[in-house]
């Protein structure tokens, strides 16, 4: 049976209601003295219950899609490739390079809004599993392509990304179906506030059921390197999608926001841009991270690298683009803290912020600061590039200005006038600049 489906749930519910009818049939004629029918009386209950909190609990996951499989839960899943699929290009990959495959497509089933064809009108969404190269890591993700990926006119483009990314323990089915994030960066896009750019959505809980937190934990889950190296390798050998730090932000919300913030500020090579809603500043541990930093001489300065505070006040700026979102009220635990972050950092960082009146830690508060998220990061990417430019590899165009809101600033010389003009409305009145 598949964790995620209803079916299960239903199953399981059905069960739990055949062990409460058993229960009572069966109680008159375990209503006898003696330990050994006092034990008998407590295993019929004790079932009943467990069986009964297993179908709530399966109707959870069905809904919210906490874990998607067995081995998830159990984290027993497979972390090493066994078969190779074809690439957006029909062209087989080799195991020598960071995999992307077809993933579950019954991932995608209870989700609104799946574009209908043709993709060069409507765009189209992909279920995929991500094979880390290095880490060996097996992540499933959905990816929405605009419907410019399709077109003839976009053919030699190169399109900006944005990784999305879920809080704990959450899924992709609550970046997709909870927060709708490329349902609404596709309205946005047609709105003009967006330009065409990929969404990735993905869980960066690499080890269920334990929380990584997006740190390289010594010894165990490499989180940071599968985020920040393999996953941008492998759909940098999958789609068209741009190969310049300045085409890439990241996004999230709780523990993703967090983990967004990490990987601009520690991996500003890969990332330029973050955008975080009620995200925490430094790494917490606790039961369900279990020892992240290890032991050692060493320890501490793991911690200190992961608080971003401390990498404000000791260590060289990021040129970043960063924006934070947190409620004034109903937020109470991060809105401070975020308003701190926002106190140290200092040039050549650039920070934006969304600080509602009232909101608090869940997916109504998420949905309604997204719109201006997405269109706030969408002006920190360029777009377009080229698929092979005439300049030096890794360089960006004339007139690009890298890393500093570049998206917002800059002009490609192949610009077409309409992205030109998308690129000068405005973000919103909820994401003010600082």
């Amino acid at each position: 049976m598949n964790l995620t489906s209803w079916s299960t749930a239903y199953v399981l519910a059905g069960v739990a209601a055949a062990c409460v009818v058993l229960t009572v049939w069966t109680w008159p004629r375990l209503a006898r003295t003696g330990w050994g029918w006092v034990a008998a009386r407590l295993a019929v209950i004790g079932v009943t219950q467990l069986v009964t909190v297993t179908a709530l609990l399966a109707a959870v996951n069905a809904d919210y899609q906490f874990y998607g499989s067995w081995s998830d839960l159990f984290g027993t899943g497979k972390t090493a490739p066994v078969a190779i699929g074809p690439n957006a290009s029909g062209t087989a990959l080799t195991t020598r390079t960071a995999l992307i495959e077809p993933g579950a497509t019954s991932l995608l089933k209870g989700v609104s809004g799946i574009p209908s064809a043709p993709a060069s009108r409507n765009g189209r969404v992909e279920s995929v599993r991500v094979i880390g190269r290095r880490t060996g890591v097996i992540d499933p993700a959905f990816v929405y392509l605009p419907p410019e990926y399709f077109q003839k006119a976009y053919a030699r483009q190169r399109f900006p990304v944005v990784l999305a990314m879920s809080g704990y323990p959450g899924s992709i089915y609550n970046l997709a179906q909870g927060l709708r994030v490329w349902q609404i960066s596709q309205q946005l896009m047609r709105q003009g506030r967006m330009q065409p750019t990929v969404i990735v959505e993905i869980r960066p809980t690499i080890a269920p059921p334990r929380d990584t937190e997006c740190v390289n934990v010594p010894g165990g889950p490499q989180t940071e390197t599968f985020l920040a190296k393999d996953l941008p390798d492998a759909l940098k050998a999958t789609y068209r999608v741009g190969h310049s730090a300045t085409a890439w932000g990241a996004l999230g919300y709780s523990s993703g926001g967090t983990c967004a913030l990490q990987l601009a500020m520690r991996d500003p090579g890969v990332f330029t841009s973050a955008a975080a809603l009620s995200p925490d500043f430094t790494i917490h541990q606790d039961i369900t991270t279990g020892n992240l930093f290890g032991s050692g001489v060493s320890r501490q300065k793991r911690i200190d690298s992961h608080d971003l505070y401390w990498r404000l006040r000791h260590l060289p700026i990021p040129q970043v683009s960063v924006l934070v979102a947190a409620s004034r009220h109903g937020d109470e635990n991060i809105y401070p803290k975020a308003r701190e972050f926002l106190r140290l950092a200092k040039a050549p960082m650039r920070t934006a912020s969304i600080f509602p009146a009232h909101g608090v830690h869940n997916f109504s508060t998420w949905t309604s600061e997204m719109p201006a998220a997405l269109a706030w990061q969408s002006q920190q990417l360029i777009f377009p590039q080229d698929v092979a430019p005439r300049h030096a590899a890794g360089k960006a165009h004339p007139g690009a200005k890298g890393g500093r809101g570049a998206g917002a600033g800059s002009r490609v010389a192949h610009d077409k006038p309409v992205l030109r003009a998308e690129r000068r409305r405005a973000v919103g009145a909820a994401a003010t600049a600082r």
